[in-house]
């Protein structure tokens, strides 16, 4: 674990401890509001003390700004695949990879909706599938040639040797060729009203 994480975590541990500390001894009176407003008065006072309250002030804010870039560091790491290249370092977004997957689905008529979701980590790639299949199916064969033709095609694209997990949830199953309905048979024709009677 880097440096700046660890201080970050101890930093912010610290500072939520001692707020947290300190409303509670403010609720439940420990701490005097007069003490409070000759603290504060008492960081005015001085030029040192100004420089040391600026000081802080200025060193939480720095902290913040690291951690806060850290966080969004790792967000936007969990959404990319990254690989170096001789000429530098190459990302790739999982929205590009999911695209590619769904493209695939096209391939295998048996398959009506796919929907994928690949999450990249430190063990590799992992692909999780949630598809419809239009037709009664061995799934078995079907689902097995899936994973093989999408790890291959990832492997290919992306020429990475890490892990690639390809896990498939079959989610529904529409049959067809089944009966339709009989249709309600025909009512009898209409007779027209008064037909049996004729003027004498």
């Amino acid at each position: 674990m880097r440096f700046t994480t660890v201080l970050c975590i101890f930093f912010y541990t610290i500072v939520f401890f001692l707020i947290g500390g300190f409303l509670i001894s403010l609720a439940i009176g420990w701490i005097d509001a007069k003490d409070v407003y000759g603290a504060i008065e008492y960081l005015q006072l001085s030029l040192n003390s100004r420089i040391i309250t600026s000081a802080t002030g200025l060193f939480l804010i720095i902290i913040s700004i690291l951690f806060a870039q850290l966080i969004l560091g790792r967000m936007e790491k969990e959404k990319t695949i990254a690989f170096n290249a001789p000429t530098g370092q190459v990302t790739i977004a999982l929205s590009a990879v999911e695209d590619l997957i769904k493209r695939l689905a096209q391939n295998f008529s048996e398959i009506k909706e796919m929907r994928p979701n690949v999450i990249a980590s430190k063990r590799g790639v992992e692909v999780n599938l949630r598809i419809t299949l239009q037709s009664e199916v061995n799934i078995p064969d079907l689902t097995n040639h899936l994973q093989e033709t999408i790890k291959s095609r990832i492997q290919e694209m992306l020429g990475i040797e890490e892990q690639i997990t390809v896990r498939v949830h079959v989610s529904k199953i529409i049959t067809y060729g089944e009966k339709k309905k009989s249709e309600p048979a025909a009512s009898e024709e209409a007779v027209p009203p008064f037909s049996g009677y004729r003027r004498t």
